[in-house]
């Protein structure tokens, strides 16, 4: 009879570009771990080249959950994150084997960790109205617009960031009140209990933002070399109905990659955009990761970053013990 396992959830989080994939790798070699995927663009078939998905072999290797789950066409969002990676932690857990959370979708882990916030559902008539003017007159300026009534909100979000800038001026048309005012609200008690249970959390961040960046331009360049345009114009084949308004083509790389697809970019272009947009993510990542209680921060660059990690996980689960 397999006995539950009764220790903590590791959580692996960090960066774009950070190393997380190849770290939880090297986890999964020395301890029973199953992967949870924290991550709001994994979920999505057919999204491989441009979220960096882990490869066939890897997924063979070890069992991955929350990959490749629904449709590009498809809504997914914070709530059916908690949901579902709350189940496929109590199943795990129920399986004798570690929960391994690896991502760096923040936003998830925190109402993961917390609780989900109440904030308003999607209305497509603000959002149509929103799109509207974002089309007339540009997200920056929808950016400058949610500057004046939530800026907090404002000022950790690129000006492109069309589909944040959409979620905060929609949030705050539908409330009267700033997206920042409504998360800075304890979540409703019967929200809490979210499954993740007793965790530890190691981030990785790195030293040198200036190598991180480097790190970035060079996976994207391999995004770009291995078919990110090509995978782009198949999902717009397979999925009819897909459009650049859709939130899994709203993902950094694929933004930039539909407007290449559709003219609208040389590749010089969209390489220097999506670039820059993978930077900006990374630093609101950091901007999170700050703000967060973390148990174990370890230097992503640092060489033997897989054996401190190894080490790290080892030792939270000895003090749990």
């Amino acid at each position: 009879m397999v006995t539950a396992f009764q220790g903590p959830t590791i959580v692996l989080t960090g960066p774009t570009a950070s190393g997380k994939t190849d770290v939880a790798d090297a986890i999964a070699q020395r301890f029973p771990v199953e992967i949870v995927s924290v991550d709001s663009a994994l979920v999505y078939r057919g999204m491989d080249i441009g979220t960096a998905k882990p490869d066939a072999a890897m997924r063979t290797r070890w069992p991955h959950h929350l990959i490749d789950i629904v449709d590009p066409v498809d809504a997914w969002s914070a709530a059916r994150f908690v949901t579902a990676a709350s189940a496929t932690i109590a199943a795990i857990r129920t399986r004798g084997r570690i929960p391994l959370l690896v991502g760096g979708t923040m936003l998830y882990l925190k109402a993961l960790r917390e609780g989900l916030s109440t904030l308003p559902p999607a209305d497509p008539d603000v959002r149509a109205a929103i799109d509207a003017d974002a089309a007339r007159a540009g997200w920056p300026a929808l950016h400058a617009r949610l500057a004046r009534v939530d800026a907090p909100t404002a000022a950790r979000l690129a000006p492109g960031d069309a589909q944040r800038i959409q979620r905060a001026l929609e949030v705050f048309e539908l409330t009267g009140q700033p997206m920042s005012t409504l998360l800075a609200i304890a979540p409703p008690e019967a929200s809490r209990d979210s499954g993740l249970g007793r965790h530890r959390v190691v981030a990785l961040e790195p030293s040198d933002r200036a190598v991180l960046h480097a790190r970035i331009a060079t996976r994207f360049d391999t995004m770009l070399d291995t078919g990110l345009l090509d995978e782009v114009l198949t999902l717009r084949t397979r999925w009819p109905a897909l459009t650049a308004a859709h939130p899994s083509m709203r993902a950094v790389g694929y933004r930039q990659a539909w407007a290449a697809v559709d003219g609208d970019h040389d590749r010089a272009t969209l390489r220097a955009s999506g670039i820059a947009a993978t930077r900006q993510l990374a630093k609101r990542q950091l901007t999170w990761l700050r703000s967060m209680p973390v148990d174990m921060r370890l230097d992503c660059l640092r060489p033997d970053l897989t054996d401190a990690a190894i080490d790290a996980v080892a030792a939270g689960l000895a003090r749990a013990g």
